[in-house]
């Protein structure tokens, strides 16, 4: 598929406008592995293969290292489908039919890939073979009914009656509810309120909106504009979807449960909700056009030159609508350029359009640097010398929106997309510097200078806890998510165990020891954070296993001792784990149920985690390494890629779930050089 502006594939192949693979001549690598940390080996993994020169190892390597070559964009960075549910595509149809500019050819398109994701019962879900998901059903149905497909269709029978069985559009979550209510299928009343007054409210302020996380901030500031004018895009009767109640709403259907229990914070702030929805009913509100005001500011202040908001889709989206409420035409530069960041997202062919909710190219390029550094790759080749000086690029030199609790620290770091420079974020930032750590660059100064306003901001996002979250310091308020509007479970941003590893990972790497007072209030954190099984939970992919391989990699830069007690336990179970056919997996499904823990089918990314982990831990040497790598060997493909279907990173855990196309194979490579370089072929 091709993007609308930028050329990418979920197989992360590059073309040039003619439709021609584009790609750099690269010059012939020789490598070898580390005489370092030597091991001994069963010759199953280093015999030499019939007819070649080369053992099943050094060519499996081969073969990925020369799929990325292949794969560098003529700029030098390495970009990957980012793949995750089909509300972000149904929104986006909504968005067009409630901006009045629908283009009947990519609807199409986009009801085509709709369609297509629909499983065989009816339903639409956020992971592959995941249970159905009812706000994505709701959604996915409502933009095909937007489409112009009857209720009578058979897709549209099959989304129905799941829909119905599980309790209709009174069930749904909230986003799902807000999307019907622009278009009057749903109450504003049964929407959870957030007062655009709370843009009033200074920052020392127990509730305030940078005690938000970052994505939820830069959502629910626009979304505030947007319910506060409860504007209403009328419906033709053949596309309204009344038919989703299981029966015609009542007032109380408006109302929100309560938990069990007389005094819960869920329960108080449901009773707040219901002061605030009086407040919102009154027609003295004195402080609304100045909130309202403030908001705008905010929005447009915080719209990038590409026309991007926070670097993914709800932002974007509920910005755009958010000026066109305020009156802004849809051909105003700020409308215009945000909706052009949109299409940028969106990734189209001759019969399907869908949108990405993020693009990851500084992800994906810090990732495949040092996955390629791991298969021998010489420091001062071009092709690494190029990505590393694209990264550099990158660098974010402007004060973001951490700057509220971080005021004292220089801009630098990291983001996730092309450009996102109000929200750098700790994971990029310490992926990058790792990656360009020993890259050959011209202007040396430059990237020192870089390098060290890096990690000095990366240091400075340390939470009082020890620990690191992604995009702020000290995003702790939890009880943030039992407001009725955080169903999602997602409106902070508090440190992780996954974070605080890379952090580890990025201060061993250059030089910190396990003594320095960071490392050890951040190894108190993670000693703190181990589950009682062993492993660690992760927060950013999926899950334990993901989360114990950040842990040990950190652990064993920093210098911990890898014997220890706490250590052991988690290898054990990341052993214990391991499946018949040598790899690991772990479905989506173990954010729900502990009993799931490191448990599902064998896939690349989630194999080369565990095999990372373990060698971290000093097991090279053993048997579920040797047979974690065969199993790498055995189901690589002859172009050196892997397959993998499964959902491998997480958003929120439990609603939203990711696919990054580029883990699959970066990762095994990664997984086999650095065996490769722990090892000797000495038999």
């Amino acid at each position: 598929m091709k993007s609308s502006k930028y050329q990418i594939s979920s197989a992360l192949t590059s073309f040039t406008a003619s439709g021609q693979p584009d790609r750099e001549p690269q010059t012939a690598i020789e490598t070898k592995p580390s005489p370092s940390k030597v091991h001994r080996l069963p010759p199953s993994i280093w015999k030499k293969m019939e007819g070649s020169a080369q053992n099943p190892l050094d060519k499996a390597i081969e073969r990925t290292r020369d799929f990325f070559f292949r794969e560098q964009l003529p700029d030098g960075y390495w970009w990957a489908e980012l793949e995750s549910n089909c509300t972000i595509t149904a929104e986006y149809i909504m968005l067009f039919h409630f901006l009045g500019m629908v283009d009947h050819e990519k609807e199409r398109k986009m009801a085509n890939y709709l369609l297509r994701q629909q499983t065989k019962e009816g339903y639409w879900t956020i992971w592959h073979n995941g249970p159905g998901d009812l706000s994505t059903t709701i959604e996915a149905y409502f933009a095909l009914k937007l489409a112009g497909y009857p209720a009578d269709h058979i897709a549209m029978r099959k989304a129905r009656e799941f829909i119905l069985a599980n309790g209709g559009i009174l069930k749904s979550r909230v986003f799902t509810k807000v999307f019907l209510a622009l278009f009057g299928e749903f109450s504003w009343l049964g929407i959870p309120s957030m007062p655009i007054e709370f843009m009033l409210l200074p920052d020392w302020a127990f509730l305030n909106m940078y005690e938000l996380s970052s994505w939820s901030r830069a959502t629910i500031i626009p979304l505030s504009v947007v319910m506060s004018t409860r504007p209403v895009c009328k419906l033709p009767p053949q596309s309204r979807v009344q038919e989703l109640y299981v029966r015609p709403p009542r007032p109380i259907d408006y109302t929100f449960t309560k938990e069990d229990g007389i005094i819960t914070w869920k329960n108080i702030f449901i009773g707040v909700d219901h002061l605030l929805k009086v407040y919102e009913s009154s027609p003295i509100r004195p402080f609304k056009k100045r909130s309202i005001e403030i908001a705008e500011q905010w929005i447009l202040e915080h719209q990038e030159p590409t026309g991007d908001w926070g670097g993914i889709q709800p932002a974007m989206l509920n910005s755009v609508l958010a000026l066109h409420c305020l009156g802004y035409a849809n051909n105003h530069p700020a409308v215009a350029k945000g909706l052009e960041a949109l299409a940028n997202f969106g990734i189209e062919d001759d019969e399907s359009l869908m949108l990405q909710s993020c693009i990851s190219p500084v992800w994906d390029t810090a990732l495949v640097l040092l996955a390629m550094q791991e298969a021998g790759i010489p420091e001062d080749h071009p092709a690494l010398v190029k990505a590393a000086q694209w990264l550099l690029d990158r660098e974010v030199r402007i004060r973001g929106d951490w700057k509220v609790k971080s005021p004292e620290l220089e801009p630098g770091g990291w983001a996730f997309e092309f450009q996102n420079d109000w929200y750098p974020d700790v994971d990029d930032s310490a992926a990058v510097l790792i990656a360009i750590k020993n890259i050959k660059i011209k202007n040396g100064k430059a990237k020192q200078d870089s390098v060290r306003r890096g990690i000095e901001w990366c240091l400075g996002m340390q939470s009082a806890n020890g620990g690191w979250g992604a995009f702020d310091k000290d995003n702790t308020k939890h009880i943030l998510n039992k407001i009725p509007f955080a169903d999602l479970e997602a409106l902070i941003d508090p440190p992780t165990a996954d974070l605080t590893g890379r952090m580890l990972e990025l201060m061993g790497n250059f030089g910190y020891s396990n003594d320095h007072p960071q490392a050890v209030s951040a190894l108190e954190f993670l000693k703190q954070e181990q589950e009682p099984e062993g492993p660690w939970f992760g927060r950013w992919g999926v899950n334990y296993i993901y989360g114990t391989w950040y842990v040990f990699i950190g652990l064993e830069a920093i210098g911990e001792d890898m014997n220890q007690p706490y250590i052991k336990k988690a290898v054990n179970w990341l052993k214990s784990k391991q499946n018949m056919d040598g790899g690991w997996g772990e479905t989506c499904e173990s954010y729900y149920d502990r009993s799931m823990m490191g448990c599902g089918p064998s896939t690349a990314s989630q194999t080369a985690w565990a095999l990372l982990a373990l060698m971290a831990a000093g097991e090279v040497n053993s048997k579920a390494v040797e047979r974690g790598i065969q199993y790498l060997l055995n189901t690589q493909k002859s172009d050196g890629t892997w397959d993998e279907d499964a959902f491998t990173g997480t958003g929120f855990p439990k609603f939203f779930m990711i696919k990054y196309h580029v883990y699959r194979n970066c990762f095994p490579l990664t997984a086999l050089g650095r065996f490769r370089r722990l090892s000797s072929r000495t038999q």
